[in-house]
């Protein structure tokens, strides 16, 4: 029997959140393949848990039944280093990692999500996603791993809890500072801090234990959930208007294992990645929404928000290009991505990168 594809708007809402302003099809089918993925994020708790969960609780009826997602939160499977293991061998049919963390097989996925003085704002990420090439890109070099990139999913800025105050970038000299690895981790260590990796389910229990003095991790509501101002005095932001030097727009997605994606029906998969638009900006706004009310929470603790300044700005922008380059020039893809990102930095659209800053840098495309 032909299946046949029912198609209405409709308008999705998150709790707290504003009537949502994308819509989606419903897609129903008399033939049903009742089909449920297994789909784990990275958020170990918070709003950022909470999100997740509410927006796949979501899909079975959106879906008519056809497909259903079962959430599950960070390391309730399998650790947040394991995900993309997981998702090629099918134990998880979907993730919605840090994308960050796949640098570790794809090392262009750098330059995925934000890093240090890198594109400044959501909306330039979507640009570079939808309309210079960088969704494309994404997918073929996720394709090539077993694993199909649906899209890319916002929260916000990065922040930085220490339990000393941090006021310029030379206060990072010799502290022990937990960062995601990769030219994060390298940039900071150039400016003296002694950098270690640890997935976010592990940063209570190291600064508490004194492991470690400083880190990062993403927003305020989810760090204030997780505890943070129980074991640090100090959040670190860069200048007004400037929450995050290091990681000002960190990206999450979804990312779905390449035989489950192959199983979709075309108009299933325009389903997916359509909500995956959705939930990136439900999400986003009602992290947004959170973090407001997060400041005052640390500001009762007794928590000190400190800033660094525009010259530690031009300082660490000094620190980072070259390590752009070093890291765009480990292989050829990574130079692809990253080179549509430079040309967009020194367009007059934004203006981040003078030809003085890179003189004597090239790719080696």
């Amino acid at each position: 029997m032909k299946r046949r594809i029912d198609r209405r708007t409709f308008l999705t809402t998150a709790s707290g959140a504003a009537a949502g302003a994308l819509a989606a099809p419903h897609i129903a089918s008399a033939q049903a393949a009742g089909t449920t993925w297994k789909i784990q994020t990275s958020w170990p708790g918070g709003a950022g848990l909470q999100i997740f969960k509410d927006w796949c609780a979501t899909i079975q009826e959106k879906t008519g039944g056809e497909l259903a997602f079962e959430p599950f939160g960070a390391n309730d499977v399998v650790g947040d280093f394991q995900l993309y293991d997981a998702v090629k061998n099918g134990v998880l049919q979907a993730v919605n990692p840090f994308t960050i963390y796949v640098q570790g097989i794809i090392p262009a996925g750098t330059f995925l999500s934000s890093y240090p003085l890198g594109l400044r704002n959501p909306h330039e990420w979507d640009v570079f996603f939808y309309s210079l090439g960088g969704l494309e890109l994404a997918r073929e070099l996720y394709a090539a791993q077993g694993m199909h990139y649906v899209g890319p999913v916002h929260h916000g800025p990065n922040i930085i809890h220490s339990k000393v105050p941090i006021r310029s970038i030379d206060d990072f000299r010799g502290r022990k500072m937990r960062l995601p690895g990769g030219m994060v981790a390298e940039v900071f260590t150039e400016i003296g801090a002694e950098t270690t990796v640890l997935p976010g389910s592990e940063i209570f229990p190291a600064l508490e234990k004194g492991t470690i003095d400083v880190a990062d991790y993403v927003g305020p509501a989810v760090n204030y959930a997780l505890g943070f101002s129980q074991v640090t005095k100090y959040i670190s932001m860069g200048p007004p208007g400037f929450m995050s030097l290091y990681q000002p727009v960190d990206l999450m997605d979804i990312t779905v294992g390449q035989a489950a994606w192959d199983a979709l029906s075309p108009q299933m998969k325009q389903f997916v990645e359509m909500e995956t638009h959705v939930y990136s900006d439900l999400h986003h706004a009602a992290i947004q929404k959170a973090d407001q009310e997060a400041w005052a929470k640390f500001e009762a603790d007794g928590t000190e928000v400190t800033r660094l300044s525009q010259d530690d700005v031009e300082l660490m922008t000094e620190v980072a290009v070259p390590i752009w380059f070093k890291y765009a020039n480990r292989d050829r893809d990574s130079a692809r991505v990253f080179k549509i990102q430079l040309d967009y930095m020194m367009s007059g659209s934004l203006g981040y990168v003078t030809p003085e800053q890179i003189e004597g840098l090239s790719l080696d495309l």
